[in-house]
């Protein structure tokens, strides 16, 4: 990988400037062009190197409520039942499990009521009827910054 592109990485985890033009901002840094910074980011995304990239927030301090949700899914309805869990733009996280429950997804959404019935129109639009509805008790937030660059 290209050592701009490792120190692109960085910046962007560790140190995102809160501005106008925050991409102008790490051209400059790095000695690159916005638009070489734009398009090396899409790169990076495409290549899988970024799987997401965007703010995260704190949701209950919004007025948000979020869950962790899990269901059992077969082998053979994975890759749909995927994609519909994914269609949520109020699904924060979505992962497989070695388990019985073997789809795992957090939920945010404005109210209970709200909540409620995303879950329920997800039980519809995949046939599964039973989701396992798991409210957090206490929160615990892990800062993972990856170092990109070695040492």
């Amino acid at each position: 990988m290209k050592n701009n592109y490792n120190k692109l990485l960085n910046m962007i985890q560790n140190d995102f400037p809160v501005e106008s033009r925050p991409f102008l901002s790490i051209a400059e840094k790095l000695e690159m062009s916005e638009k070489e910074v734009l398009d090396a980011i899409n790169e990076l995304k495409e290549q899988g190197y970024i799987r997401r990239f965007g703010g995260i927030f704190d949701s209950k301090s919004f007025g948000y409520m979020g869950t962790l949700c899990a269901m059992e899914v077969s082998e053979n309805k994975l890759e749909e039942v995927t994609r519909i869990i994914n269609s949520y733009d109020n699904v924060t996280h979505n992962y497989l499990r070695d388990h019985k429950y073997n789809m795992w997804f957090t939920l945010i959404e404005p109210s209970q009521s709200s909540l409620d019935a995303h879950i329920n129109e997800i039980k519809a639009r995949t046939g599964i009827k039973e989701i396992m509805v798991l409210n957090s008790l206490k929160t615990f937030k892990i800062n993972v910054n990856l170092n990109v660059e070695g040492a």
